[in-house]
């Protein structure tokens, strides 16, 4: 079964790139949004595996849309904060948010989403 994701950006060129690249990598978008409403709307009405959450909307906050988007679920809806700025610019106000991870657009991915959705094993994973 196919990774499922809602891309939310408030650049349609990046929103356009993004869908390309991860439906060659085998991450079915099942939506793309510009604003926290529409993505909002769209989270509740598609329930993806995944919202990828421009951390700058603009006029609006990724962070305050990733925490209402974790608020409708009780946390159980896997948000990862996406930018084109450095993870240290933004360090301490992604520690403390609802996220998931965060993963920088240079490095968008289905891998690096499906990695960092993936828990990592431990050795206690291989014993016997």
């Amino acid at each position: 079964m196919s990774l499922r994701c809602l891309v939310v950006d408030d650049s349609p060129h990046f929103l356009e790139v993004a869908r390309d690249l991860l439906e060659r990598e085998g991450v079915a978008v099942v939506a793309v949004a510009q604003t926290s409403a529409d993505a909002l709307h769209r989270a509740a009405e598609l329930d993806p595996d995944v919202v990828l959450v421009d951390i700058d909307l603009g006029e609006e906050s990724g962070f305050d849309l990733t925490q209402k988007l974790t608020a409708v679920r009780n946390g159980q809806r896997r948000v990862i904060l996406i930018s084109a700025y450095s993870e240290m610019d933004f360090a301490d106000m992604i520690a403390t948010s609802s996220a998931t991870a965060f993963l920088p657009k240079s490095d968008l991915s289905g891998r690096a989403i499906r990695d960092l959705l993936t828990p990592p094993s431990t050795a206690s994973d291989h014993a016997e």
